[in-house]
């Protein structure tokens, strides 16, 4: 079974899951387009599902989108669609909640009505992890449509003395009613200091490090009238809401991005076992940063890569998805058009070589070497040892290529690389071909370049052009 990191414990862990797990993946920010950084942690969830999914657990994932409530200059939000802010920073302080709604400010931008944009960039979002294979969540709830959810939660928070109204119609979260505030972070609340960006504590707060449940404001679209006054939510109850509505008051798995564990976990986590009395979530997973050409991926520094980008170079969409396979979740990624290229044509060799092998003579699966992948993957998801043991696999003369074929597409449940997709061109090779780039590639492997070149030369007069990579031979 599926062992993974678990935050809050910091040890790696068995997913006890029976039959059935509920997961909860922080959704995106829907106020512009996301950027392959932000990609990564929504692969993660993929990979857990799929792992899990092979061993015959039925998965219920629900994944929220926020279209409101998330304010600019809170820094913990940045794993969502926005810039990647370091956690770390955040983690040596109390986190100031002023600042104006992303969605509000973007749709000012670019003239549109806030609803408008949300669901603009919401069908971005959604485009871009079906290019990724990323298998869609049972539950998507929306922020903006689950408002009475949350007035609910916070009308039990303050009857249960976990939450407190003031009379400008803000409502917080009492900090210290929740002893065990930052198991997920490391942080203390006795040694959490006011925010940067204020000058003074806010006198409507009991505590310096108390968070809003809930706004108040009297003006635009996105406000709603509540026992305590018009606002609008904080962003960190919406979370707490949509999960107890949708997933129950005890789930196995919330997977977010690193920087997600402070405070915007560590203040979920309080609200929900608050309401509910007991732990709610069993294993806490989250993901690192990704980094490009070495620095964080962010609009500030001008190296922001959509995925729309990957596909203008000329790239497989899918490149994006080996290329994080090529790391461990829990491995800062520091990617590179290089890099990205080099997954591209594994991915094009990889689909050359299975339809090739789908040519051959049928064989059953290299058990072994299946065992061996779908046990890296148990290991803490370890796609990086999955990976080198299918190119060991991909070069093993002594397994049959039909064997290949059956282990290769066996796999790609997890891997999720569409390895097949060229299945239909090699029934276009002419007779005798395959047999020709078999031999070939098995002649440099033994740096019998000699033949290689005849062989070249000889699939060339039947039209099979070949070109050498440093990944290995293709062919068209």
């Amino acid at each position: 079974m599926l062992r993974i990191y678990d935050t809050r414990t910091r040890q790696v862990e068995e997913i006890a899951a029976g039959r059935a797990l509920r997961m909860y993946t922080c959704g995106p920010t829907v106020y512009r387009h996301a950027h392959v950084g932000n990609l990564r942690t929504y692969l993660l969830s993929d990979l857990i599902r799929r792992v899990l999914e092979r061993r015959r657990v039925r998965v219920v994932a629900c994944q929220n989108i926020t279209d409101v409530g998330h304010l600019i200059e809170d820094p913990s939000g940045e794993a969502a669609l926005g810039d990647v802010a370091s956690g770390e920073a955040a983690s040596r302080q109390a986190v100031s909640h002023e600042g104006e709604d992303k969605v509000l400010a973007q749709a000012r931008a670019e003239g549109r009505s806030p609803l408008e944009l949300a669901r603009f960039y919401e069908s971005s979002f959604r485009s871009d992890t079906a290019a990724l294979n990323l298998r869609p969540p049972e539950h998507t709830p929306r922020a903006s449509e689950s408002i009475d959810l949350m007035v609910e939660l916070i009308a039990k928070l303050i009857e249960k003395g976990h939450a407190y109204a003031v009379p400008d119609g803000s409502v917080f979260f009492d900090a210290r009613t929740f002893p065990t505030y930052g198991e997920i972070s490391g942080n203390r609340l006795d040694a959490l200091k006011p925010a940067h960006r204020i000058d003074a504590v806010d006198p409507r707060k009991r505590f310096h490090a108390d968070w809003a449940l809930w706004k108040p404001s009297s003006e635009g679209e996105l406000t709603w009238d509540t026992p305590w006054g018009r606002g609008f939510p904080g962003w960190h109850v919406e979370c707490s809401a949509m999960s107890l509505r949708f997933l129950g008051s005890s789930f196995e798995l919330h997977i977010g991005g690193i920087d997600l564990r402070f405070p915007h976990h560590e203040d979920e986590r309080a609200q929900s076992d608050s309401a509910a009395g007991h732990e709610v979530v069993r294993h806490w997973v989250h993901g690192e940063h990704l980094l490009f050409d070495g620095r964080k991926m962010a609009k500030s520094t001008g190296n922001v890569v959509l995925l729309s980008d990957v596909v203008a170079a000329g790239l497989d969409p899918l490149a994006v998805r080996m290329a994080f396979l090529e790391h461990r979740y829990r491995q800062q990624l520091n990617l590179t058009w290089d890099t990205l290229k080099a997954a591209d044509r594994t991915v094009r060799r990889w689909r050359t070589r299975v339809a090739e092998w789908s040519e051959s003579i049928s064989a059953p699966m290299a058990t072994a070497y299946a065992e061996r992948v779908e046990s890296a993957f148990d290991d803490d998801l370890d796609t990086p040892a999955a990976l080198r043991i299918l190119r060991e696999l991909e070069r093993d003369e002594s397994v049959a290529p039909g064997a290949k074929f059956e282990t290769f597409l066996h796999l790609d449940q997890v891997l999720g690389l569409d390895l097949s997709a060229d299945i239909g061109k090699a029934r276009v090779l002419p007779a005798g071909a395959g047999e020709l780039l078999e031999a070939r590639a098995r002649a440099r492997d033994a740096k019998d370049w000699e033949a290689a070149d005849r062989l070249r030369d000889e699939l060339a007069e039947m039209g099979v052009r070949v070109s050498d990579t440093s990944e290995g031979q293709t062919w068209a």
